[in-house]
């Protein structure tokens, strides 16, 4: 399921993009300023990010400029200004697109679609290397050293999302809402599973990464080759 990170010091801004996306079929991560927005994107990985310009502690523009720094979405940036200077702020920020409120929703919806798909042709060629291996999204493969193989599609996901966050703590609940999805009927049992499968699979192929247990939380992927 995509993933969009809004971020507005308004409620009333946050509620009503909320509700407009999760009909749409997204996934919302909401923050009331740019500090709380950077929290959430080290520990969760969004396709978007929707972000106002004023707001306390860390406007829009520096909050672009920072996900810039370390991530690599699309950000749309919401303001009430519509002077040139400003949009060339935002755009020098390093923002794709700008929306001047008040704006129909649809428009923003439509402004999603057309960034998730150029963006698109980027993150599905993404690979994330660990050591000596590689994982590539664009065509579902895994190689270690010389050697190819091919996941079940959950596997390839989990193993995926672990590997593109090495060292850091996930519980099964948020590993569920990151790979199956908000809908997903099953329980944390399924996580368990999964992560059995997976180092059953690695364990006598390489020893650059191994999944450790965190007790009483959940899991996480040690990157060895460092």
């Amino acid at each position: 399921m995509t993933s969009i990170l809004i971020v507005d010091d308004d409620v009333n801004i946050l509620n009503l993009v909320e509700v407009h996306l999760q009909d749409a079929g997204y996934h919302v991560y909401k923050a009331n300023d740019g500090v709380e927005a950077l929290r959430i994107l080290k520990g969760i990985l969004c396709d978007l990010a929707i972000i106002d310009v004023m707001m306390p502690y860390m406007d829009g523009y520096s909050l672009t400029k920072e996900i810039r720094k370390q991530y690599d979405i699309p950000v749309i940036l919401l303001t009430a200004k519509n002077q040139i200077t400003d949009k060339e702020r935002g755009y020098d920020s390093g923002t794709d697109d700008y929306l001047v409120k008040p704006f129909e929703p649809q428009e923003l919806l439509f402004r999603i679609k057309a960034l998730l798909r150029r963006y698109d042709k980027h993150v599905e060629n993404s690979v994330v290397r660990l050591g000596d291996i590689s994982i590539n999204k664009s065509n579902y493969e895994v190689q270690i050293g010389n050697r190819t193989i091919f996941l079940p599609l959950k596997e390839f996901e989990l193993m995926y999302f672990l590997m593109s966050h090495p060292k850091q703590v996930f519980s099964r609940e948020h590993l569920i809402e990151q790979v199956w999805g908000l809908d997903f009927a099953g329980d944390d049992r399924t996580v368990d599973v999964h992560i059995k499968r997976l180092r059953e699979r690695f364990s006598d192929l390489t020893d650059t990464i191994q999944i450790k247990t965190v007790r009483g939380i959940g899991y996480l992927l040690e990157d060895k080759s460092i």
